[in-house]
């Protein structure tokens, strides 16, 4: 596409799609795992509930380096000198490889007293624990992984991480009913079947990913040095990605060690909501991945205009997907919940809330397209500071004043939602004040 060629909506949607599609891997597998668990008992569900979440949450941390990636190598394919990024994308990944290393080794060490802070205990903290010893594997994994499709997404194709995804998703629907329950020669392992399910998937994953960085792009997966002019650039973005992603797990862990501590049931239906809350951001933020790649490479034509323009295109659109899944879950209100567990008072506890999720999907996706927006111009010190005022001013005063009211889960869905209302709010005022062309007004 040429740099005066205006960015259309077919062009955002041509992005877009296989955003969502490569996107909601990760929680598709949780998905898997959670529905599969269910039917084991409740103790199971909770387990798996509470690892999947902490798996999901340690690598939103980690994986910050992947928006940095894109954000990098997108303003330089803006530029049209991507020849000039090349050697700090292998850099990026065996970063990205060793930060989950290190993650993985403290986070399996300790999960005992990791689960024990979320109010685990007796079964659901042995059977967390069991789970959880096993996923952790996969860190370094998911993160390299998360590396190579960030570079992929910044030369404007996202395809390959759908394709990627897509087969993933497959090995792990395949194994996970086959370890978990056996079949034939195959013995079941319950909830440890599960998580080898997902670290299998996770490994194909790895492997195709790097077998396409190595014959169709311009990268290598061997680093030809170990210095880049910008590579400091990469940590200071990672880095303020990576405190503002400290601030948004301080508030799903509360959510979790509050739930946890109103009984086995509770975290049970918090943890079916939890995992269709992941779900549906993954999702929605397939517009938002669409806005990183896009304006990454408008910051790199200081095509300030087109920049705004197809911004807040994007912000139009996610709320579109935002609607559309909180129509489909009004729809299936009654029944989603059955497809994780047939324990009444779970359904019972999960219903009361749901209504919660639902509203949260438009709000959501206005926070999540200027996330977006904002990896692409590689300004991270706003997403860090938006997410540290929303966590501490918001999130944290309305989850404690509600628990004091005895609100048990109403407490934590409406800290959720105030979250998300602040998030969104305060970025699109920024972007209003900071990147309106002059007497242009938002579209919205």
């Amino acid at each position: 596409m040429s740099a005066r060629t205006p960015i259309t909506r077919k062009d955002i949607d041509r992005l877009a799609v296989p955003a969502i599609i490569s996107g909601i891997a990760e929680p598709v597998i949780s998905l898997v795992d959670t529905a599969f668990v269910g039917r084991l008992g409740t103790a199971d569900l909770a387990a798996v509930g509470i690892a999947s979440s902490f798996f999901l949450l340690v690598v939103w941390v980690l994986a910050q380096t992947r928006s940095a990636v894109l954000a990098v190598v997108a303003r330089y394919y803006g530029e049209g000198r991507v020849e000039g990024i090349a050697g700090l994308v292998p850099i990026a990944i065996w970063m990205n490889f060793g930060l989950g290393f290190l993650f993985f080794a403290l986070t399996n060490a300790f999960a005992e007293p990791i689960f024990r802070a979320y109010n685990a205990d007796g079964e659901i903290l042995a059977k967390a624990v069991e789970y959880y010893h096993i996923r952790s594997y996969g860190h370094p994994i998911v993160l390299a992984t998360f590396a190579l499709t960030g570079a992929f997404r910044g030369i404007q194709n996202l395809s390959w991480g759908m394709w990627i995804s897509i087969v993933g998703a497959l090995v792990n629907g395949v194994l996970n009913p086959l370890l978990i329950f056996g079949y034939g020669p195959v013995e079941g392992m319950g909830i440890a079947g599960s998580a080898w399910a997902s670290l299998a998937a996770q490994v194909v994953m790895f492997g195709i990913a790097v077998w396409i960085l190595q014959t169709r792009t311009p990268f290598s997966i061997i680093p030809s040095g170990w210095r880049h002019p910008e590579l400091k650039g990469l940590w200071l973005l990672s880095s303020n990605l990576f405190a503002r992603t400290i601030a948004l797990n301080i508030c799903y862990y509360l959510g979790n060690r509050y739930a946890t501590g109103y009984g086995e049931a509770y975290i049970g239906a918090h943890s079916i909501a939890m995992q269709i809350w992941l779900f549906s951001a993954f999702f929605i933020d397939g517009y938002a991945a669409a806005g990183s790649v896009l304006v990454g490479r408008l910051n790199g034509e200081r095509n300030w205009r087109d920049l705004y323009r197809v911004s807040w295109q994007v912000v139009r659109m996610s709320v579109t997907i935002g609607g559309a899944l909180a129509v489909i879950y009004l729809l299936g209100y009654n029944h989603i919940g059955s497809l994780f567990t047939s324990d009444e008072h779970v359904l019972t506890l999960f219903a009361s809330v749901f209504w919660m999720v639902v509203l949260t999907q438009p709000i959501n996706a206005v926070a999540f397209a200027f996330d977006g927006i904002y990896k692409g111009l590689g300004n991270g010190k706003i997403l860090r500071n938006v997410l540290l005022i929303s966590t501490f001013l918001f999130f944290v005063p309305v989850a404690w004043g509600t628990d004091a009211l005895d609100w048990k889960l109403f407490a934590v869905w409406s800290a959720f939602l105030t979250w998300m209302v602040a998030r969104g709010l305060l970025l699109a005022l920024h972007f209003e004040k900071h990147h309106a062309p002059a007497g242009q007004t938002s579209p919205a």
